[in-house]
């Protein structure tokens, strides 16, 4: 690859975790302090059948936040992108699925969630890039298959994992 090109592609991968870390960051924040702030955010969440309610409004948002925060700043950028990856995940199955693929339908389509979970899975093969706390740190970074790998089974093993312990939709039991 021509050194020339580097610098365009550190610029776009700061591009997308800013991006990305910014629409986590408004989605975070919006459950804990927009609308009904977190209490309505439970009662949303309880409603599609994650119980208990709060508990799910409060780590969704955190992780939200979190790996928001952990994006913009490009620090353990695998571990962050699956957690975005985990938490669209979740909301990908308890809400939009069932809505269809476009946004702008009743209920809203899935394509909103879908883009941000395939941005994470991509971010999370090409790594940080030069100018990230990853690299100035000479911390870790897992890019190619590695960084791959570790984001799309921790963010779906995750999501799979609180799916079948804690969501329980309408007209299911529990045995």
């Amino acid at each position: 690859m021509m050194s020339s090109t580097l610098p365009a592609i550190d610029l776009s991968l700061l591009v997308i975790r800013f991006g990305l870390g910014v629409v986590l960051l408004a989605h975070g924040y919006n459950h804990v302090f927009g609308g009904g702030k977190i209490a309505g955010t439970a009662r949303w969440f309880a409603s599609l059948g994650m119980r208990p309610g709060l508990l799910h409004a409060w780590l969704a948002s955190a992780t939200e936040l979190g790996v928001g925060v952990l994006l913009v700043l490009g620090l353990g950028t695998p571990l962050a992108c699956a957690g975005v990856i985990g938490t669209m995940g979740v909301a990908l199955i308890t809400n939009h699925l069932k809505n269809g693929f476009f946004i702008f339908r009743p209920g809203e389509g899935y394509e909103y969630v879908l883009v941000l979970i395939l941005m994470a899975i991509g971010l999370a093969g090409l790594g940080a890039g030069k100018w990230s706390l990853d690299n100035a740190l000479s911390w870790w970074q897992p890019g190619g298959w590695q960084g791959l790998g570790i984001a799309t089974f921790a963010g779906c093993g995750s999501a799979a994992a609180l799916l079948a312990t804690f969501w329980r939709p309408a007209g299911t039991t529990v045995e």
